[in-house]
């Protein structure tokens, strides 16, 4: 399944939550930690960040259907997305 997507939910090192997607999601979560090169601005300064919680998507019109839909919850919501 490499045309896979990832949808993830990060954690911040100021405890806020950033949701994306990425194919390869062991280099993305390396790029928001700064060990490679690229990643949002937004993570740059919320560094380190974890991963707390992924799903993977057909494709990547799905992944941004769900980043997008996740991206509309409460952090609450988030947070029991995350708990399961």
């Amino acid at each position: 399944m490499s045309d896979a997507w990832h949808v993830y939910i990060l954690r911040c090192a100021d405890a806020t939550l950033y949701t994306g997607i990425a194919r390869d999601l062991h280099k993305r979560l390396r790029q928001h930690n700064g060990e490679a090169v690229g990643g949002p601005r937004y993570t740059r300064g919320r560094r380190p960040v974890e991963l707390v919680w992924s799903d993977m998507a057909l494709d990547r019109s799905a992944a941004l259907k769900r980043e997008a839909a996740i991206k509309k919850l409460s952090r609450a919501e988030k947070l029991q997305l995350i708990e399961g």
